[in-house]
């Protein structure tokens, strides 16, 4: 069944693209907590057939190919953890495809439902925890690696964690059809002991990862409006500029607690759009 979409429709994709993008560069994920309700609702095609599910798979296919471009302008910054990072990404994408096709089984309904409320529970951890004063140095990975010389049931220890939480944050990435940055910016805090501006920059590369493995899968079943996602990640360019130069400049306090609430606040959204209590 063919999908007719406006030119106004496709304007507001880009700028959806924009906002998206905007929000990958500044706080390395929410991207895809943005897309959704951005489709849906913004860009108004909540109306169209399986709508949620086409949501899902075309917004992670954008947010994955945003997530890519911008974080390149992180590592020119030197914001990225390339081994910590790679090696999360690496095992996630395990777990991505293997969540996405969980989620191509589950209710549209009842899959936002469960995202709205592990964004709010998250949100919340986000804004009130504690960053370690010595996390996040700017050489922390070849501190890891001169540790595993030094000292390697440390190190081993810390490849574990991070192994475990790529593939657990890269399933639930996949099931919810996203790039999981929400979840991947506190995992890699965990599990590494990188700072909040350090995990956001290193984050990308997961959320590149596993938007674009999703976003491949969904495409595969028939639910990704490939049009929209490219207009999206054009949209995103910009957007994502925009955000990494703010990102490198905000004070990481600061930046933790505005994470923390946009989370919460596209949640809370989320959950009274999905059950109309908001028009």
């Amino acid at each position: 069944m063919a999908i007719e979409i406006s030119i106004i429709q496709y304007v507001l994709s880009v700028i959806s693209g924009v906002l998206v993008g905007f929000s990958l560069g500044l706080i390395g994920g929410g991207g895809s907590i943005l897309a959704v309700p951005l489709f849906l609702y913004f860009v108004g095609l909540d109306t169209i057939p399986n709508a949620d599910h086409i949501a899902i798979g075309t917004t992670a296919l954008a947010v994955g190919l945003n997530a890519y471009i911008n974080s390149y302008m992180h590592v020119r910054k030197k914001n990225v953890a390339p081994k910590v990072g790679g090696l999360f990404a690496g095992v996630g994408l395990i777990g991505s495809l293997l969540g996405a096709y969980l989620g191509h089984i589950t209710p549209g309904k009842s899959l936002l439902t469960y995202f709205a409320i592990a964004m709010i529970v998250l949100g919340v951890y986000m804004a009130i925890r504690r960053e370690a004063s010595q996390a996040g140095t700017v050489n922390e990975v070849n501190h890891v690696l001169e540790t595993f010389r030094k000292c390697p049931r440390l190190t081993l220890s810390t490849i574990l964690k991070v192994t475990i939480f790529g593939f657990i944050v890269g399933l639930v990435s996949g099931y919810f059809g996203i790039g999981g940055g929400f979840l991947i910016v506190p995992s890699l805090m965990f599990s590494a002991g990188l700072c909040i501006t350090r995990a956001i920059g290193t984050s990308l590369l997961s959320v590149g990862t596993f938007g674009v493995a999703a976003g491949a899968e969904y495409w595969f079943y028939g639910e990704v409006l490939v049009l929209i996602a490219i207009l999206y990640v054009i949209g995103g360019v910009a957007g994502g500029y925009a955000g990494t130069s703010i990102a490198v400049k905000a004070p990481r306090r600061t930046l933790r607690i505005a994470y923390g609430i946009i989370i919460v606040l596209v949640g809370i959204y989320m959950l009274l759009r999905i059950y109309h209590v908001m028009p």
